[in-house]
């Protein structure tokens, strides 16, 4: 059977020239954002998941999975990003550097005092929703959630039982984007939102600085280990703000050494596959319903600012069907003899599909070789959530559900 896997190689990340500036995203903006999390109790490393077995049968030197179900938590990665947004903005409020704010600040009386009643205001699938809504909590401050729909009544009542007023709307991602900004321009709210678009810049900045804390532990674990930094990386996009963040800190602390990089997304929301596929460098949209598995990655409209960052340093993009995410989340629940269990949800487990798919497909030999994995190779993947709708994981890994044979429209 042949696989319909999207390959699109980039070999002007390489080349010398002008490129986006990323020094935004350095170790040592990585390092004060994790002494920012590091103070609150709930904070801790999530873990750097060696699999050997998989490595093994794989033909590569070693696959790692990094495990965001265990973030604060939250099931998912995604607090990082708004959490560190929101301290941001609180940080410009009281006139300090975001070095001096801590949990204990954050939360405090004279701090409400100072900064007065705050909403903020996103748009989200779930996962994001339920970050900014955490945060927001910790402030004892108020936040509005909107989602797009068909969006996970689970995910829904998570939102919400962080306090939020969350609901789901009749729009897609991209439209409810807008309402989100419509609202808080009309009513003088905080939109925290990891996409960016001209004159709305800081916030997603900030977003893409928190994401970078991921990349920042994974380093950090494998030195502990004695294993040396990855020699590739795949990376989910939706908006690219997350691909974006990573990317631009592995080119800020690694430069023409760095890991080589793939951008993987959904074929129904693919917006930095087709950016990339125009070829003259500017971002283009994906429209519609965006009705695909990885509701997290169900985007149309890129992060100008990540996109800028992978159009220049990504070396791949990939663009796959919703059977992939199926496949990685069987793979990692099911482990190779020896290798612990990772439980990733839809959108966190389509790289570990994907790298199967590479690695075993004779009819995808050029991808491998292109992206120069062999046995030597060192690959990092991160699964950005863990079972954030538990009835769609169990549909998926106890059912059988979305396999490679059933019929997908694009």
């Amino acid at each position: 059977m042949t696989t319909s896997i999207q390959f699109i190689a980039n070999p002007a990340a390489r080349e010398r020239g002008d490129k986006a500036d990323t020094a935004f995203l350095s170790p040592e903006k990585a390092a004060v954002v994790r002494n920012y999390f590091k103070s609150f109790a709930e904070y801790t490393p999530t873990p750097l998941v060696a699999l050997p077995g998989l490595s093994k049968k794989l033909g590569v030197s070693g696959v790692y999975v990094k495990d965001e179900s265990k973030r604060m938590g939250l099931n998912a990665f995604k607090v990082l990003g708004c959490g560190f947004a929101i301290a941001s903005v609180i940080a410009e409020r009281l006139d300090i550097d975001i070095s001096e704010l801590t949990a204990e600040i954050l939360r405090s009386e004279e701090t409400k005092k100072k900064v007065g009643e705050i909403t903020f205001i996103s748009a989200t699938d779930g996962n994001h929703g339920r970050g900014v809504a955490w945060a927001a909590r910790q402030m004892g401050q108020k936040s509005v959630i909107y989602m797009p729909k068909g969006s996970s009544l689970i995910r829904l009542e998570n939102i919400q039982a962080e306090g939020a007023e969350a609901s789901i709307t009749d729009m897609n991602y991209d439209d409810a984007v807008r309402l989100a900004w419509k609202q808080s321009q009309e009513k003088g709210w905080i939109m925290v939102q990891d996409t960016a678009w001209k004159g709305y810049e800081d916030i997603p900045a900030w977003i893409m600085q928190g994401y970078m804390t991921m990349a920042f532990e994974a380093l950090e674990q494998l030195a502990a280990i004695k294993e040396s930094a990855p020699t590739h990386v795949f990376l989910q996009a939706g908006v690219g703000s997350y691909a974006g963040g990573i990317q631009g800190f592995l080119a800020t602390a690694f430069g023409e050494n760095r890991p080589i990089t793939t951008v993987v997304e959904p074929h129904k929301a693919n917006c930095i596959y087709k950016s990339a596929e125009a070829g003259d460098g500017k971002p283009r949209f994906t429209t519609g319903d965006m009705d695909t598995l990885m509701a997290g990655l169900a985007c149309g409209e890129p992060n100008i600012i990540g996109w800028d960052i992978l159009r220049d340093y990504a070396d791949g993009y990939i663009s796959c069907p919703d059977w992939v995410a199926a496949n990685g989340m069987r793979i990692l629940g099911a482990p190779m003899p020896g290798d612990p269990q990772v439980i990733s949800g839809e959108s966190g487990a389509v790289t570990a599909g994907l790298l199967h798919l590479i690695m075993t497909r004779p009819e995808l030999a050029h991808i491998r070789e292109q992206l120069k994995i062999d046995s030597d190779s060192r690959v990092l993947l991160i699964s950005t959530e863990g079972d954030t709708d538990p009835d769609i994981y169990r549909d998926i890994t106890w059912f059988g559900n979305h396999t490679e044979k059933e019929k997908e429209t694009c």
